[in-house]
């Protein structure tokens, strides 16, 4: 299974275990989004990786053998597994035990927390030519404002450590080996909050943002579906994996 499920008393922690980088497919999508529906009575939910990878973000491998037909059956499932997390009305904590890139940053960004570890967090999808659907662009607005938007998705640069503190990419930073644990910590910190106000709270803070994605998206999604579908992008794709991932 690409996601994990276990119980650390209320909390449930989601564990991603899926390939070297714990990357974002079809099968992980789906995979993310029943195991949250699994959780939902827990009092909060830590997502953490495996190994030194949080989550490398899209498989670009399934995008190169695919083509255009597994793009127009993943990038709907992709949005719908960003807005899982950023839905979810318990706490939600991201444990980075390791690099959070791209699909990977978007994910730490649809949490309520962010507990940083090893590893480097950073938004890199123009790197490779496409651009991020609606939900991941909104979460991300949602979580670091929209000034601090173009700095973090033109550059395509990633930051560790103090930088990424910094720049506001994680909330606190802990040891490699202390990071599930405080990530844990701080999950039930906020588990005992009461339920219903803090699901009504975190609604009322996310409502702009998920009513801007419920308007624009059915007219923006088929946009990036095509610039995804080019033959430009397939190429470009192609000959990332081709130099780094094969």
């Amino acid at each position: 299974m690409p996601i994990t499920l276990d119980s650390h008393r209320d909390v449930a922690v989601l564990r991603i275990d899926h390939g070297k980088g714990n990357t974002l497919d079809t099968d992980s999508c789906r995979e993310l989004i029943l195991r949250l529906e699994e959780a939902e009575q827990a009092r909060a939910v830590v997502l953490t990786g495996t190994g030194g990878i949080f989550c490398a973000g899209v498989d670009l491998k399934r995008i190169d053998d695919g083509g255009a037909p597994y793009v127009a059956e993943f990038l709907p499932l992709l949005s719908d597994a960003f807005l899982s997390v950023f839905g979810f009305p318990r706490p939600v904590v991201a444990a980075l035990n390791g690099h959070a890139i791209a699909g990977g940053a978007v994910l730490a960004a649809a949490c309520d927390r962010r507990v940083l570890g090893a590893g480097t967090i950073g938004v890199t999808e123009l790197l490779v030519g496409v651009p991020f659907p609606l939900a991941a662009l909104e979460i991300l607005r949602c979580t670091y404002g929209t000034t601090r938007l173009p700095s973090l998705t033109y550059s395509g640069e990633t930051w560790r450590g103090p930088d990424a503190l910094a720049r506001g990419l994680a909330d606190e930073q802990a040891a490699p080996e202390a990071v599930l644990d405080r990530a844990i910590a701080a999950a039930a910190r906020l588990g005992e909050l009461p339920a219903e106000a803090f699901a009504h709270t975190k609604a009322q803070i996310r409502q702009p943002f998920h009513e801007r994605i419920a308007e624009y998206r059915h007219s923006d999604d088929p946009q990036v579906e095509r610039m995804w579908q080019t033959a430009e992008a397939l190429a470009a794709v192609k000959s990332y994996v081709d130099r780094v991932l094969r």
